[in-house]
């Protein structure tokens, strides 16, 4: 059996349990959670949840949401699985299955999310293979993602995704291919003044209202974590 650590998320309001090695969570779930405008008794969508960081954080925030998440590894889906039963989230659960070949039926999600494999060929290969797996995005990779996720959201649905920054102009394009609309970009400042390495696309199905960039979200100053990120990071609370 894979060696597992325990921390927690949220200034340690939720217990989470990952892998000791391979794939483990950063501020990307905690952050993608936080752009989520779900509502008490809504269903949402997670595709690649690992073991569970974002809807745990979603959950949290939104008492009554009801979450799927669809993972391809066998031992993240059943981390994620014991990560919703210990913080006593019953309206969360976690599935074996592809993100490129979802098994719901088209329009079955107020809301989805994703956090897709963004290491392109000419970036070095993690010596840890189940690492590389989960973050490799080979050609057209994205594309399927978010063909996927347009397909099972519903009109007016919100998809959420959190990306490099060189990849916004793809998604956006790969958004719009799905008739979504209401684009909108969060920049993630690794400090003031420095170019984002990370940003934050959200988009409406069916929407026609303009797209928009919003100020975005200073992540560290010279103390460490800014409170603006701390108050989401630590706090819970949700980003525009």
């Amino acid at each position: 059996m894979a060696a597992v650590t325990e921390g927690g998320l949220l200034g340690n309001r939720l217990r989470y349990k990952q892998l000791a090695s391979g794939h483990r969570s950063g501020f990307e779930p905690v952050l993608l959670a936080a752009c989520v405008p779900a509502q008490p008794g809504e269903t949402v969508l997670e595709a690649g949840t690992g073991a569970g960081a974002a809807l745990l954080c979603l959950a949290a925030r939104v008492p009554g949401v009801h979450g799927i998440g669809v993972e391809r590894a066998s031992t993240l889906v059943a981390l994620a699985n014991e990560n919703f039963i210990i913080n006593g989230l019953n309206d969360l659960s976690a599935i074996q299955g592809d993100a490129t070949a979802l098994p719901f039926a088209a329009q079955s999600f107020h809301h989805v999310l994703a956090n897709p494999p963004w290491f392109s060929a000419a970036d070095t290969a993690s010596p840890n293979a189940a690492r590389d797996l989960a973050h490799r995005a080979t050609p057209g990779l994205l594309e399927s993602w978010i063909a996927e996720l347009g397909r099972v959201v519903r009109p007016k649905g919100s998809i959420s995704l959190i990306l490099p920054a060189a990849s916004f102009a793809t998604a956006a394009a790969a958004l719009r291919a799905q008739k979504c609309g209401t684009i909108t970009l969060l920049p993630l400042w690794p400090r003031a003044g420095q170019a984002a390495k990370m940003v934050i696309l959200t988009a409406r199905k069916a929407s026609l209202a303009g797209d928009k960039v919003l100020p975005g979200l200073v992540l560290h100053d010279d103390t460490g974590i800014t409170a603006s990120a701390q108050a989401v990071l630590r706090e819970g609370m949700a980003l525009p």
